[in-house]
């Protein structure tokens, strides 16, 4: 994939691309609660929408992706590691000192996905998805329980 031919747009019409967040997010109830209060952008590929993430700001130091998702035929193909490089850019422009993340305990994949792009686990958010989902959400034949929080610092 050329990502120098990628196009990241700040979403500003309120016309959120539910589906593609949906992937990172179990109900639109979930993204609700932060949505509104972030900073989304779409990624474009020529005239197909592939990506979206959601940032939001903690304060003046830190910021937390609260969101980012990949259309499933963009997945593995390093797109995800390219968004991580340019959040981190847009972070540290913005003049923000860390970027954090959070994702579920059994999320293996996504832990080491994170932590290839430079994260480090710091903390957990204990029965997060218990207290936060109506019902219960399995992956990887378990129950997601607690939130892996984790930072790199810019």
């Amino acid at each position: 994939m050329i990502f120098n031919t990628l196009e990241i747009k700040k979403i500003e019409n309120k016309q959120y691309p539910m589906d593609l967040l949906l992937l990172a997010d179990e109900t639109v109830e979930a993204i609700e609660k932060y949505l509104y209060d972030s900073a989304v952008y779409s990624v474009w590929n020529g005239g197909e929408e592939i990506a979206v993430f959601c940032l939001y700001a903690h304060g003046q130091k830190t910021m937390e992706i609260k969101n980012i998702a990949v259309s499933v035929a963009y997945q593995n193909k390093r797109l995800g590691g390219f968004l991580i490089h340019e959040i981190k850019q847009m972070a540290m422009e913005q003049g923000f000192t860390a970027l954090i993340v959070g994702t579920a305990d059994t999320g293996d994949a996504q832990i080491r996905f994170y932590e290839r792009n430079g994260f480090v686990r710091y903390d957990k958010r204990e029965n997060f998805f218990i207290d936060n989902y109506p019902e219960p959400i399995f992956e990887n034949g378990k129950q997601l329980v607690d939130m892996v929080l984790l930072k790199i610092e810019l």
